[in-house]
C-alpha cells in the first residue's frame, strides 16, 4: 500500500493512463515525480497544479523508493534496470492503482471500447447529485477545469481498468460495469477463452454487483459461470433505458424498470453513446439508489472523442481515439448519419499485433468511408510482427474500397489536401487512433489553407491568413520562445544573412515534437540551428521555421557511468570536453577546438585531429519530421564523411558519449591545451563558418586554395584567410552575398588550374549551392 510522503517516480508520466494516477497518489500526500520523452501540454498543466516535477531527461532521482512504468517502456528500460539494481520496487501502472484503490469501494468499469466515456459519464452523474466520488479517469476532460482524477473523503472511487496487460487481475471491485466484451490484445490473450476467463474472474472477485449490457449474451454467460448477482442496462434491461430521439450530437433517453420513470437529456450522439450513457446511469442509481433530474447537465465530453478541430464552409475536421474495427465501424455510421457529402478517414493503426489479428475487421470497417489513408502502425513499444503492418489492412480491403497508405503524415498531407481540393459539397474529414494521431490532425488543421476553413470574404492577412505558427503558440508551454522574422546573422559564426521567418527556441522535448510535426504537416521547411558554425545564410533569409536549442533543457551534462556521459544537443563541444576530463574520462580531447555543439556536431559527423564524433558516441535520442521521440544505439547510424544520414530528416536532442578510457584529470587537459594550441596557430581567429569545403579525393582542400595564391583573396569583405586557406572569414561588414561570390570564385580557380571540384562542406540555408554554383 502506498504511503503519505512516499517518493515514487512515473516513467512514461504523460501517458493518459499514467497521468490520472500521478495526479491522484500526489493529491493523497506521496511526493511523485516523473519522465516522459513526449509531455503534452494540456497534461503537463495538470501536473504542475499538482506540484509534480517532470525530469527533463530520464534521470532516476535520489529519494526514490518505488518506480511505475506504462506498458509502452519495455522491461530493460535503462531507468527500470537502473531501478532494480538499486533495489527499488518497479510496477506497471495496473499494479500500482490496484494497490492505491485496494481497501476502497471501486466501481469498476470494463471493456473493450467506451471505457474512457462511460466512466466520464458516471463521474458526471454521481457529482450531479452531490455525491463525493474520487476517480481516475484514462483521458482529459475537455473542461480545462475538471481534472482527470481527484479523491474524495468516502470510500468510493470510479475507476476504468484496462485488461490489455493482465494487471486487471489485482483488482476487487465493488461493482463492476462491463460496457461491452471484444477479443483483443492478442499479444497478452492467445485465445478468446483466455480473455474470457479473466472477465469471469473479475466478476467472481466482485462484491456487490455486475453490470452488462442486456444485448451481449457473452458476457451475460460470464456473469452466470461467475455467480455473482448481475443486472442489465439497455432498451429492455433490468435498467431499461431507450433512445427517444437522437439528432446526432444530442440525444433524448426515456429510463424506467429498475429506474423510476425519467427522461434525460445526453448531449451526445449516436447508438454507442445511448449505450454509454446508460451503463453511466446503471452505475450512478446502484451506488446512490437514484439520479439526478439533469444527470448529464453541463457535461463537456471527452477529449479525442469525435474532437472538432476545424469546420468551415464544406468541411468539417474531427479526431477520434478509436482503434477497435467496433469502435470505428460506431464512428464512422455515426458521422454517415450526420450526412456529410464525403466522408474521408485518416486511420493510424495501433500495435502491431492488434493490426495482425483485425485486419480484415479493419477494412471491413473502413470502408464506411468514401476514401480511408493509411498510416504505419503506431507501436506502442511493440516489435514488428509478421502481417501486422497497414499493408495487411490495404490488402484486405474490400472490392470497391478506396485505400491509399503513406509512409508518414509528412507524405500524406500534401495528398490530403489534394483530396479536399477535389471535393464537392459537404466533407467530413477524420482522424482516427490512439497514438500520436491527434498532433497530426491539429497540425494538418493548423496548415491547411484558409479556403477551406473560413469563407474567402473574410480573408485580411496578405499571406498566411489561417497561420499554423499562432494557433499553435497557445498549445504550448508558456517558455518556449516563438518569433518571426528572426535575425540569424548574430547566431551563426560567419555573421551574414537575412532572418528567419519562424524562428522557436523550444523549452522541451514536447513543444519540439509539436513544433516539427506541424511545421512539416503545414509544408514549412525546418532546420535546427546550433551555435551556427559551418553555416551560411542567405541574404535572403529562410522561410522556414529555425528551431534553436537555446533553452536550459537542451545544456544538460551528466555522468551515467564510469565512462559514460550524457550530453543535450545544445552542449558545447567545449563544454563536453571539460566535463570528460573534469571526471578522468581520456579520449574526447580531440573535439575541444570544435565551435559547435553536440546537435549540430552529430548531424555533421564533426571531426578534428584524426577523430570523429560518432567515435565515441554510443546512443543519440533524436525527433524525427513525424514527431516521434526515439532513442538508437551508434549501430543504427550511418556516419560518413561530413554527415550522418539518420539525422538529416531528424533533429538529435541529445547523446550518450562513452570516454574510451579513464585518466588523470590533469594529464587529459594536458592534452586538450595542446590540441587547442595546435588550432589556435592553424586557424584563423576572425569570424568564419569552419572549413569551406570537403577534401577531395587524394587531397587537402586547403592546401589545393594555397597552392593556387588565394590567400588574401577578397570579395567585399570576404576574405580567403591567409593562416588557413580552406576558411572564408568576415573582416567586418561582409554579406551572405560577398562570401558566396568568393566560394565560386576560389572553386572556378580550382577546377580551371587544377582540374579538381571541391564541393562546400557548410551548409547553405536559404537557398542551395545547387543554385549558387550554377
Amino acid at each position: 500500500m502506498s504511503e503519505h510522503g512516499e517518493s515514487v517516480f512515473f516513467l512514461g508520466l504523460g501517458g493518459m493512463g499514467m497521468a490520472p494516477l500521478a495526479l491522484y497518489m500526489a493529491e493523497g500526500g506521496c511526493r511523485v515525480r516523473g519522465h516522459d520523452d513526449h509531455l503534452r501540454e494540456p497534461v503537463r498543466r495538470w501536473l504542475d497544479r499538482r506540484g509534480i516535477a517532470s525530469t527533463p531527461c530520464a534521470v532516476l532521482p535520489e529519494g526514490v523508493s518505488r518506480v511505475v512504468y506504462s506498458s509502452a517502456i519495455g522491461p530493460e528500460h535503462p531507468l527500470l534496470r537502473e531501478a532494480r539494481a538499486r533495489g527499488l520496487g518497479t510496477l506497471r501502472r495496473g499494479e500500482m492503482l490496484a494497490e492505491v484503490v485496494r481497501g476502497r469501494r471501486l466501481i469498476a468499469v470494463v471493456g473493450s471500447h467506451g471505457k474512457t466515456t462511460t466512466t466520464a459519464l458516471l463521474i458526471h452523474a454521481l457529482r450531479a447529485t452531490g455525491q463525493d466520488v474520487g476517480y481516475l479517469l484514462g483521458a482529459l476532460f475537455a473542461d480545462p477545469e475538471t481534472p482527470p482524477a481527484r479523491q474524495a473523503e468516502t470510500p468510493w472511487v470510479a475507476a476504468e481498468i484496462d485488461e490489455s496487460d493482465g494487471t486487471i487481475d489485482g483488482f476487487t471491485p465493488e461493482i463492476t460495469v462491463a460496457v461491452n466484451f471484444d477479443w483483443d490484445h492478442p499479444d497478452r490473450y492467445r485465445t478468446e477463452a483466455e480473455l474470457e476467463a479473466t472477465f469471469v474472474n473479475l466478476f467472481r472477485r466482485t462484491r456487490s454487483l455486475v453490470l452488462i449490457p442486456v444485448g451481449c449474451p457473452r458476457l451475460r454467460r460470464l456473469a452466470e459461470a461467475a455467480g455473482t448477482p448481475f443486472r442489465t442496462f439497455g432498451p429492455q434491461g433490468d435498467f431499461n433505458v431507450k433512445v427517444k430521439q437522437d439528432d446526432g450530437a444530442a440525444q433524448h433517453l426515456t429510463l424506467n424498470g429498475v429506474f423510476p420513470k425519467q427522461e434525460i437529456q445526453v448531449p451526445l450522439g449516436g447508438a454507442f453513446n445511448a449505450a454509454n450513457a446508460a451503463a453511466a446511469l446503471a452505475a450512478a442509481h446502484t451506488v446512490q439508489g437514484g439520479l439526478a433530474a439533469y444527470p448529464f447537465g453541463g457535461y463537456a465530453g471527452v477529449r479525442r472523442r469525435q474532437d472538432v478541430l476545424a469546420r468551415g464552409p464544406g468541411l468539417t475536421i474531427y479526431a477520434d481515439y478509436a482503434h477497435h474495427p467496433t469502435e470505428i465501424t460506431a464512428l464512422l455510421r455515426s458521422l454517415r448519419a450526420r450526412g456529410p457529402g464525403r466522408l474521408l478517414a485518416v486511420f493510424q493503426p495501433h500495435r502491431h499485433t492488434r493490426t495482425r489479428q483485425f485486419a480484415p475487421a479493419f477494412a471491413q470497417a473502413l470502408a464506411l468511408a468514401d476514401h480511408a489513408f493509411l498510416l504505419p502502425v503506431y507501436s506502442a513499444g511493440e516489435a514488428p510482427v509478421p502481417g501486422g503492418t497497414t499493408e495487411a489492412i490495404l490488402t484486405a480491403a474490400p472490392e470497391g474500397a478506396h485505400f491509399s497508405t503513406y509512409a508518414s503524415f509528412a507524405e500524406l498531407a500534401p495528398a490530403l489536401t489534394a483530396s479536399l481540393g477535389e471535393a464537392a459539397g459537404e466533407t467530413a474529414l477524420v482522424f482516427v487512433g490512439a497514438g500520436d494521431i491527434d498532433e497530426c490532425a491539429t497540425a494538418f488543421a493548423q496548415g491547411l489553407a484558409p479556403e477551406f476553413l473560413i469563407p474567402t470574404k473574410t480573408v485580411t492577412h496578405t499571406t498566411d491568413a489561417l497561420d499554423w505558427f499562432d494557433v499553435l503558440r497557445p498549445q504550448l508551454d508558456a517558455a518556449t520562445l516563438l518569433r518571426r522574422d528572426e535575425p540569424l546573422a548574430n547566431k551563426t559564426t560567419l555573421g551574414v544573412g537575412g532572418p528567419a521567418r519562424y524562428y522557436a527556441e523550444p523549452a522541451n522535448t514536447a513543444d519540439l515534437a509539436r513544433l516539427f510535426a506541424a511545421a512539416r504537416a503545414a509544408g514549412v521547411p525546418v532546420f535546427c540551428l546550433g551555435r551556427g558554425s559551418n553555416l551560411i545564410v542567405a541574404d535572403a533569409g529562410y522561410t522556414g521555421l529555425v528551431i534553436h536549442l537555446a533553452h536550459a533543457q537542451w545544456g544538460q551534462l551528466r555522468l551515467d557511468g564510469p565512462r559514460l556521459v550524457w550530453a543535450g544537443a545544445g552542449v558545447r563541444l567545449k563544454e563536453l570536453c571539460g566535463f570528460a576530463a573534469k571526471h578522468g574520462m581520456a579520449g574526447l580531447e580531440f573535439l575541444e577546438g570544435i565551435p559547435g555543439s553536440v546537435g549540430g556536431s552529430l548531424r555533421m559527423n564533426a571531426g578534428a585531429m584524426g577523430g570523429w564524433i560518432f567515435d565515441v558516441v554510443e546512443v543519440v535520442e533524436l525527433v524525427t519530421a513525424e514527431g516521434e521521440v526515439r532513442r538508437l544505439p551508434r549501430a543504427e547510424f550511418h556516419a560518413e564523411y561530413r554527415q550522418c544520414r539518420e539525422l538529416l530528416g531528424a533533429i538529435a536532442t541529445g547523446a550518450l558519449f562513452q570516454a574510451p578510457a579513464l585518466g588523470d584529470p590533469a594529464e587529459i587537459r594536458q592534452r586538450m591545451e595542446t590540441f587547442s594550441t595546435q588550432r589556435k596557430a592553424s586557424q584563423p581567429r576572425e569570424r568564419s563558418a569552419g572549413c569551406l569545403f570537403k577534401n577531395p579525393p587524394g587531397g587537402h582542400a586547403g592546401r589545393i586554395i594555397d597552392e593556387l595564391g588565394l590567400k588574401g583573396r577578397r570579395v567585399g569583405a570576404a576574405e580567403v584567410s591567409g593562416i588557413h586557406a580552406n576558411f572564408v572569414i568576415n573582416r567586418g561588414g561582409a554579406t551572405a552575398a560577398d562570401a558566396l561570390a568568393l566560394t565560386r570564385l576560389v572553386r572556378a580557380e580550382a577546377k580551371a588550374r587544377r582540374d579538381v571540384v571541391l564541393e562546400p562542406e557548410v551548409l547553405l540555408l536559404g537557398a542551395t549551392w545547387e543554385e549558387v554554383l550554377s
